[in-house]
């Protein structure tokens, strides 16, 4: 399937599993398996929610080449850096392991000290990619969010895909639904937004609860439209999301999907720490219930 027509789908931004410290491929077949099985239309591998801060550059691309070979959909690889150098680079490691797009954030830590840095940014990392790329708006991992202005100024990039927001900021998204090329991709990553996003013109979604309830996640988006969209939104996605929102998303997912007995462990790496057992049960009934609201 084409890259931009999978991602008109639901894309599963794919956990990391590890076994004592190492990352266990075994576990990382078995997630694939399930999520295709699912009815996922793309993975993200090396993503927030796959720790990719937590990853050597050799660890992700033995990620992503794993990925890839086991994924019977396109791969979209987390390409995350705060120089232009290294984000190039790494959509090169990602080319060269056989991904189809890259997604890439705005630099971390050392911000942009004026809208046009982060412009300047992208442009130069578009100009030099080898790989279409997916922009990834995340600023509460970021510290800052990639303004409306700039999406559309870099929008008619012939490298630019579209973008993933992860804001939770509906009045964002759609200011850059508005402001950008019909062509251009707008992809909601916020799972409890899924549904309202849709209705209101998103192209797809790229949502971690699609580890855990792939089928829930699919069915939400082809009925967005519909009464069983609301459904689904309302008594299975969004309570799920709740529960796993009041730990870090890596975690939170990892333990549903050790729930649902899909990953053996719920092992993460420093700094994250697994949820706890009081948080692993609240999980857990999420889990049971979307399942259950899913089955109707």
């Amino acid at each position: 399937m084409d890259i931009r027509d999978a991602l008109r789908g639901i894309t599963c931004p794919t956990v990391t599993p590890f076994d004592d410290g190492s990352i266990d491929e075994s576990a990382l077949a078995d997630l694939l398996a399930h999520v295709q099985a699912g009815g996922v239309d793309a993975v993200f591998p090396c993503g927030t929610t796959g720790e990719f801060p937590s990853l050597t550059p050799d660890e992700r691309r033995r990620v992503v080449a794993a990925t890839v070979e086991r994924a019977d959909v396109p791969v979209v690889a987390g390409a995350a850096a705060t120089s232009v150098g290294e984000t190039v680079a790494a959509i090169d490691r990602a080319a060269d392991a056989g991904a189809d797009a890259a997604a890439i954030v705005a630099p971390y830590f050392t911000t942009a000290n004026a809208p046009a840095g982060n412009r300047r940014f992208l442009e130069a990392v578009l100009d030099d990619a080898s790989l279409p790329v997916l922009l990834y708006n995340i600023p509460q991992c970021t510290g800052q969010r990639i303004e409306p202005e700039t999406v559309a100024a870099v929008a008619e990039h012939e490298a630019a895909l579209g973008l993933k927001d992860s804001s939770g900021d509906l009045a964002y998204f759609l200011s850059v639904l508005r402001e950008t090329p019909d062509d251009f991709l707008c992809l909601q990553g916020y799972d409890a937004l899924l549904v309202p996003a849709l209705r209101m013109g998103a192209d797809g979604g790229i949502n971690a609860l699609s580890n855990v309830v792939p089928d829930v996640l699919c069915e939400a988006l082809e009925r967005a439209e519909a009464e069983r969209g609301r459904e689904l939104q309302r008594d299975a996605i969004s309570p799920l999301f709740e529960a796993c929102t009041t730990h870090d998303f890596a975690p939170a997912t990892k333990a549903a999907l050790a729930h649902r007995g899909v990953v053996p462990a719920d092992e993460v790496r420093p700094p994250l720490v697994p949820v706890d057992d009081a948080g692993t049960e609240a999980i857990g009934d999420a889990v049971d219930a979307a399942l259950q609201v899913g089955d109707r």
